[in-house]
This record gives structure tokens, sequence and C-alpha cells, in this order.
């Protein structure tokens, strides 16, 4: 039996050191940004990384990184994506925008960003 298009889908996310956070159903409209905001207003305190914006976290489901500007059912994120349903256990990796800018920067003037050396 196929599921309606407008049921919840459950939900939770894995972080960079197995935790996981802000699990809970999802309407299939949500968009992926809403959920990106939702995992930084409720990121645990006590971790060593904390992201400031939606832009420092990249959602991965079904080993594809999820677009902001998508909703979940567009990024075809469903309760029964599995055998037996349940939970969905999406993974989380934490970029800081900064480094990316920092790593820019160092590399801005160089046409040859490679680092090979031959001898």
């Amino acid at each position: 039996m196929m599921a309606e298009g407008n049921e919840e889908v459950e939900l939770k996310f894995r972080i960079f050191d197995g935790t996981d956070i802000c699990h809970g159903s999802y309407a299939p409209s949500t968009t992926v940004v809403a959920v990106k905001q939702k995992l930084v207003s409720e990121w645990p305190q006590g971790k060593s990384q904390l992201p400031k914006t939606v832009n420092d976290l990249k959602l991965i489901h079904l080993g594809k990184v999820l677009e902001n500007n998508k909703t979940l059912s567009e990024s075809r994120v469903r309760d029964g994506a599995f055998a037996g349903g349940g939970v969905i256990t999406m993974h989380v990796v934490f970029q800081p925008v900064l480094a990316k800018k920092k790593s820019a920067k160092q590399n801005e003037g160089n046409l040859n960003s490679c680092g090979c050396t031959i001898q």
C-alpha cells in the first residue's frame, strides 16, 4: 500500500560524533532549508563544533546531498523508503563556511593549486 502524499515522515539526524538530534515528524512539504534551520537552533550546546547558519550543514539521504530549495517530498524522503518503514536517519555533515572561504583566499592568485612536487 502506498503512503499518502500528506503523511508526515519520521526523521532523525546523526551528527559527526554519532549523536542523533531533532527526532520528530516532518511534513513532506517541509523544505530542506527549514529542516537545517531547526538543526542549527536545536544543535547540542556541549559539542566542540557549533553551526552558525544553515550553510554550515549538509544533509545526506541515501548517499545524496539534499538541496536547500527542495522539499522533503521532492528530495524523495518518505516513510517506507526501506522495508518495514520506521524512522529515517539522515547524516549531517558540518562544514563551516569560514573554513571554505579561508582556503579559497589562500589559493587566490595561485593558478596552480596542486601541491605535488616532482623530484
